[in-house]
C-alpha cells in the first residue's frame, strides 16, 4: 500500500481527470484502504476492435498506472465477448461485430502495447468472456430486466440515432448492461473510462447496487485530439501518435500540433504535474516566450514518459539535424541487399513499414525518396550498388548497402 496521506493520493488520482464521481465517496474508500491495508479495486475496461494503441489511449492508461503506483489493484478488463456486441459509443450506426477469436487476437496485442505504461507485472488481467459466456438466456433476461428502454435512451448517442430514425439493435443495449457485470464479477471499487464511457460506467454503479455491492466511483478522463487538433486521437484520422512510434516519430508528430493544443497535451500526453502546467500556462501567455520552445519542451516530455530522457535529447538532435537542417543522420538502421528486389519489398522487409500495402501507399503519396530523389512507381527496383539512402517521410531513413 502507499504510505501517502489520502489527500496526497487523490491529489495524484485528480491529475488530467474530467470527472470523479462521487469524490466524497472516493475519498471514504481511500480513507478504509488506509485505514485497513486492503488496497482498492480499480477496473479500466479496454475494447480490442481495434489492434492499435496511441497516446490517447494511454491517458486512462496511465490513470490506473498512477492507481498501480498507489499501492492499489488494477484490473484490465479485455472486453473480448462485449467485442463480440460492439461498443455503441458516439457512434452514429451499429459498430460491426468481432469474432471471439478476432477479438483475443487483437487483446493479446493491446495487452503487448500497453506494457509500455502498465507494471505488466502487479495488474491482473481478466477476459469478460470467463463470465459473459456462461450465462444463459434466463441470466440474460434477468440482466435485461434491471434496465429500462427509457434509460437507455437517456444516452445521447442513442437519444440521437433514435431522433434521426438511425436503427439501434436490440444487440447494442446489451452492451452497457454486460460492461456493468464486469463490475459486479469484480466488485469493483473504482473504474475508469474516457468521458464518452460516463454512461457505461454509471450503469455498473446501478448494476452493482441491484446485486447489494457498495457502488463503485467513476473516474473519467478527456479524449486527447489528435495532432490536427481538431479529432479525437485515431489512426482512422492519420492524426495519431502511436505507443509503439520511434522516438523521432514521437518527437516530430508533437511539435506538429497547434499552439492552443499545448497545455491539454502537457497535462494529458506528457502526464505533467500541476507545478510543470502552472509554469506552462505563465510561459504561454508571456509575449517574450516563443511557443516552439515551450513545445519542443513537451516534445521531450512525451518521449522521455514512453522512452527516457536520453532517448528524448536524442530524439531532438536527430531532429535539428533532419528536419531542421534537412541533414542525413549519422545513425541509421542498416539492410543489406543480396539481389535486386522491389523498393516496396526492402521497406517491407527492412522494418521501416508494417506493411507492403502502406509502402505502396507512401509511394504513391510521393513520401518515398531514393538518394534524394522521389521514387513515382510501385514496381521501381533496387539493385546493390553500394551505400543507397531510403527516406520515408520525413524522419524514417534506411541505408541499403550491397
Amino acid at each position: 500500500m502507499s504510505y501517502l496521506t489520502v489527500n496526497e493520493q487523490m491529489d495524484l488520482i485528480r491529475r488530467g481527470t474530467e470527472e470523479i464521481i462521487p469524490e466524497d465517496d472516493l475519498v471514504k474508500k481511500l480513507e478504509r484502504s488506509t485505514s485497513t491495508g486492503n488496497p482498492l479495486i480499480v477496473k479500466l475496461g479496454c475494447d480490442p476492435s481495434m489492434p492499435d494503441l496511441h497516446i490517447g489511449h494511454g491517458v486512462v492508461l496511465r490513470k490506473l498506472r498512477h492507481f498501480q503506483d498507489l499501492g492499489h489493484t488494477a484490473v484490465l478488463v479485455i472486453g473480448d465477448f462485449t467485442a463480440m456486441i460492439g461498443d455503441p459509443s458516439g457512434r452514429n450506426k451499429t459498430r460491426p461485430q468481432l469474432t471471439l477469436d478476432e477479438a483475443k487476437a487483437n487483446a493479446d496485442n493491446y495487452v503487448e502495447q500497453a506494457k509500455v505504461i502498465l507494471d505488466i507485472r502487479s495488474v491482473i488481467i481478466k477476459y469478460n468472456s470467463d463470465w459473459l459466456n456462461k450465462m444463459n438466456f434466463n441470466d440474460v433476461v434477468q440482466l435485461a430486466s434491471s434496465y429500462t428502454v427509457a434509460r437507455m435512451l437517456e444516452r445521447d448517442d442513442f437519444t440521437k440515432r433514435f431522433q434521426a430514425e438511425v436503427p439501434i439493435s436490440i444487440h447494442e443495449f446489451l452492451y452497457p448492461l454486460a460492461q456493468a457485470q464486469d463490475s459486479v464479477e469484480l466488485r469493483a471499487d473504482v473504474e475508469l473510462g474516457g468521458t464518452d464511457q460516463k454512461f457505461n460506467l454509471l450503469v455498473g454503479r446501478d448494476l452493482q447496487k441491484d446485486h447489494g455491492q457498495e457502488p463503485q466511483c467513476i473516474i473519467t478522463t478527456p479524449l486527447l485530439e489528435g495532432t490536427d487538433g481538431v479529432e479525437k486521437m485515431s489512426k482512422s484520422y492519420g492524426n495519431h501518435i502511436g505507443l509503439q512510434d520511434t522516438p523521432e516519430d514521437m518527437y516530430g508528430k508533437t511539435l506538429s500540433i497547434s499552439d492552443d493544443m499545448i497545455l491539454k497535451w502537457f497535462t494529458l500526453a506528457a502526464d505533467a504535474d500541476e507545478s510543470v502546467t502552472k509554469s506552462v500556462k505563465k510561459r504561454l501567455v508571456d509575449p517574450a516566450v516563443n511557443p516552439m520552445d515551450v513545445k519542443r519542451e513537451l516534445a521531450r516530455a512525451v518521449v522521455a514518459l514512453y522512452y527516457d530522457d536520453e532517448t528524448a535529447t536524442k530524439a531532438e538532435d536527430h531532429f535539428n539535424t533532419v528536419v531542421v537542417g534537412k541533414g542525413i543522420p549519422d545513425d541509421m538502421p542498416e539492410y543489406t541487399l543480396k539481389g535486386e528486389d522491389l523498393i516496396v519489398n526492402v521497406l517491407f522487409d527492412a522494418g521501416l513499414l508494417k506493411s507492403k500495402g502502406e509502402a505502396r501507399r507512401m509511394v504513391k503519396q510521393g513520401a518515398v525518396k531514393l538518394d534524394g530523389k522521389p521514387v513515382e512507381d510501385i514496381q521501381k527496383t533496387l539493385t546493390p550498388n553500394g551505400d543507397q539512402i531510403l527516406k520515408v517521410g520525413k524522419r524514417r531513413f534506411l541505408k541499403v548497402t550491397g
